[in-house]
């Protein structure tokens, strides 16, 4: 009863000095939006979300302190109309990625490099390497004509050089049955005023040149911004400018996609934000159907929205003081305070639309309200708070920061509730119920429910059987 009183008096003072009380809200508001938004920080280091006493979380810092070359990876995959320009343009976006130090620690290629120039023989068959050598040998005079004259007449020499080795016997054409078919394309094909560019590796090694696939490989370690809600955007963009700079590719020989690790989290990262914004405003949208449809008067609207508007602002301020940086699971802290807390304004107001039909004044409406309804509310919110609170403990850092942003966030809204909204009511002057609140045939609907309660509650006794027994398969 003690506890009736005192919130009532609460209430009837917020009532009394409702223009000092509105002002003070906006002050608040405006305050605690400014220092969460300067103080307030976002993080989307994923690993940062787990607490680092785990043992899986050690064994993965060690893990990543062993090897550190396969963290934060931004990988451009290449391919190319011919093995020498995915090569070639694999290579100069190395090169162009290696000269940013601002966006990208460090730069290879796990298919190519000196090591492989120079040894990459070396992991050939030996069938396979015999094969080569025999196609290089034979190949020899070819070669050396174009060694000696590397132009279209020393090609043309050295073509004709072939079909004199024919016609005497010392050559067979079967054996350059497919190095003929190639040039013989790229010829017809410039002549027809398609240039197609011609691979000398085919030409000599044959299938040994696309034994490794049709793709090249670059692996770029990135500089991450974890303030940003895609850490690895600014180099992922750096990475197409010098992609769309590269020969190959203007050209149209060559084709750079870019995957990784980065690139994957960012479009993850892109989806939350995307989904959280619009979850956001679609909940605010819904919000103010249901208080249409429950209130019928923007008197009453307004107050429960710039409630709300207050409550959001401050926990926004409370979760800058209390974590300091969201996680990916703890921005989710305004879409559960805007469909919880709003729950505690629509019940005070919709109780008090009733009381203004039976109370002589707006004060005595006010205070009758607050004395029937302000309990339940705190109640309400008490339990609330210690559900999302029960989170904290866990080593989940993300889930844990969540319950304690909403656990205060729920403490937030009661008190906005008792102690500005009365405020904006006042001045708002709602007008007595002309009707019931909510949706006019609920009241049809409910001596009906009442009628048949005993197979509505056997239907939903063998729902929740069925629950159970599927719980297993969970």
């Amino acid at each position: 009863m003690f506890l009736a009183h005192l919130l009532a008096a609460l209430v009837g003072h917020s009532r009394r000095h409702a223009p000092l009380v509105l002002l003070a809200g906006f002050l608040l508001a405006v305050g605690a939006a400014w220092f969460g938004a300067t103080h307030l920080a976002v993080s989307t280091d994923t690993d940062a979300m787990f607490a680092s006493s785990l043992p899986w979380r050690q064994r993965q810092i060690a893990w990543q302190r062993a090897f550190p070359q396969f963290k934060d990876l931004l990988v451009g995959v290449v391919d190319a109309t011919t093995p020498e320009a995915a090569d070639e343009t694999a290579a100069a976006l190395a090169a162009a990625l290696a000269q940013d130090h601002a966006h990208f620690r460090a730069v290879r290629r796990p298919d190519g490099g000196p090591y492989f120039e120079r040894n990459a023989f070396l992991f050939l068959e030996p069938k396979a390497l015999e094969d080569l050598l025999n196609r290089t040998i034979d190949a020899q005079p070819f070669l050396g004509q174009l060694a000696a004259d590397p132009t279209a007449r020393g090609l043309f020499s050295a073509l004709a050089l072939l079909a004199v080795g024919v016609e005497r016997g010392q050559a067979e054409l079967g054996s350059f049955a497919q190095p003929l078919l190639a040039f013989h394309r790229v010829l017809a094909d410039a002549a027809a005023g398609h240039d197609r560019p011609l691979s000398w590796q085919r030409l000599i090694a044959g299938p040994l040149a696309d034994q490794a696939g049709g793709y090249r490989f670059v692996l770029a370690q990135v500089r991450p911004d974890y303030t940003a809600l895609q850490p690895g955007e600014a180099a992922a963009e750096a990475m197409r400018k010098a992609i769309a700079a590269l020969p190959g590719v203007r050209d149209g020989s060559a084709h750079v996609r870019i995957t990784g690790s980065v690139a994957l989290s960012d479009e993850e990262f892109g989806t939350v934000a995307k989904g959280m914004t619009t979850g956001l405003i679609g909940s605010v949208v819904l919000i103010a159907l249901w208080l249409l449809l429950a209130l019928h008067t923007w008197r009453l609207i307004v107050p429960v929205l710039l409630t709300l508007a207050l409550g959001l602002s401050l926990t926004l301020g409370f979760a800058a003081l209390a974590v300091g940086t969201l996680n990916l699971v703890s921005v989710a802290f305004a879409i559960l305070f805007v469909g919880i807390a709003v729950d505690f304004a629509i019940q005070f107001s919709v109780r008090l639309r009733r009381r203004l039909a039976e109370e002589p004044g707006m004060d005595a409406a006010l205070a009758a309200t607050a004395r029937l309804v302000a309990p339940e509310v705190l109640v309400a919110a008490l339990t609330t708070a210690c559900g999302f609170l029960a989170f904290v403990p866990t080593s989940f850092a993300g889930v844990a920061e969540l319950g304690l942003i909403a656990g205060g966030g729920m403490i937030i809204a009661f008190l906005s509730t008792i102690l500005f909204m009365p405020a904006v009511i006042a001045l708002c002057r709602p007008r007595a119920a002309r009707g019931p609140a909510g949706l006019a045939w609920g009241a049809a609907l409910e001596p009906l429910l009442v009628r048949v309660r005993r197979p509505v509650l056997i239907g939903f006794g063998l729902l929740a059987i069925a629950g159970v027994a599927l719980v297993p398969m969970l």
